[in-house]
């Protein structure tokens, strides 16, 4: 499986050097006390990235090269097997393609979503954002990765949801790990729970002047303010970079610090921003070490510093 994941690496790589456009890296570190399955899609007019999908065990890092003006998004799938008919599926954000590359298939809500629109050499700026109109799995962490791009622009920031909306998410919305019964997983959006047009900005509520916010918006826009909490939720959710040559970093369960949580009320009983973070990513309830966050990041900075145009 490494083999040829390296081979389709250099075919990427050797496809965006006859373009004449040098890679975009997503630097992708797991800081979960659990392993992830990271799934990524490449929008339609975006070809696709050196992988598609693949495991992270808990603690590590890779490095991903994608076009310099690809569009799609990352997330990560939890609590994935193999079945005896070697069926590969996950408990979230399943991808649906039975293997652990999703080959351009996106995930099954609810999933916690980092989009992106990169410029290339365009000279134009990169669009990204975290979102939770799909409901939420994992907490995630989007940041540039050049350090002097991000203070010579002001909106060139980190972005993300880093609280645990598992353990607070109200109990109609929540996934329960298989078997029935198990601890939540997931927090689905309130448009996938109920199916209405006014939870899915749809029929009379499908512009900006009709889908206003709802408790369950507000709910994921209390715990995670700079995320997308519903369809139309843009001016304080879409962030821009220009000309990121560093790339950018996704860090999958990062510390509660790095994002505050807000102080709505909606947002009652979310763990609290400290040297300890409570996530319920199985039946189990799991924590992740200020120590292990401060090592993730420290690695995101080795990966940015010595990784090569193209994922080896």
């Amino acid at each position: 499986m490494g083999g040829l994941l390296h081979l389709l690496s250099l075919l990427c790589c050797l496809t965006l050097l006859l373009q004449g456009a040098e890679p975009a890296t997503f630097t992708i570190t797991n800081s979960c006390d659990y392993a992830v399955w990271p799934g990524i899609l490449s929008n339609a007019d975006s070809p696709p990235p050196s992988t598609t999908g693949f495991a992270l065990p808990q603690g590590q890092t890779l490095v991903v090269t994608v076009a310099s003006a690809w569009s799609g998004r990352i997330w990560a799938r939890t609590l994935c097997a193999t079945d005896s008919s070697g069926t590969f599926s996950c408990a979230t954000a399943d991808c649906g393609s039975g293997a652990v590359e999703c080959s351009g298939r996106g995930a099954a809500p609810p999933a916690t979503l980092a989009e992106f629109t990169l410029a290339g050499g365009t000279g134009g700026n990169d669009f990204y954002d975290v979102s939770l109109v799909d409901g939420f799995n994992v907490p995630i962490l989007v940041a540039p990765q050049a350090p002097s791009l991000a203070a010579a622009n002001g909106s060139c920031l980190p972005t993300g949801c880093a609280a645990d909306l598992n353990r607070a998410c109200p109990a109609e919305l929540r996934v329960a790990a298989p078997p029935a019964g198990g601890g939540t997983v997931a927090c689905r959006s309130a448009c996938e729970a109920f199916a209405e047009a006014e939870y899915c900005c749809s029929g009379a509520y499908g512009s900006p002047a009709t889908c206003a916010p709802t408790p369950y918006s507000r709910f994921f826009k209390g715990a995670c303010p700079a995320a997308y909490s519903y369809a139309y939720d843009d001016p304080t959710s879409t962030f821009t970079c220009a000309a990121a040559g560093g790339g950018y970093g996704v860090v999958f369960c990062p510390s509660t610090s790095s994002l505050k949580s807000g102080g709505n009320p909606e947002a009652a009983g979310l763990p609290p921003s400290n040297p300890t973070m409570e996530f319920s990513g199985d039946a189990d309830s799991l924590r992740m070490s200020r120590n292990a966050v401060v090592f993730a990041l420290l690695q995101m900075l080795f990966f940015s510093a010595i990784s090569r145009p193209c994922w080896w």
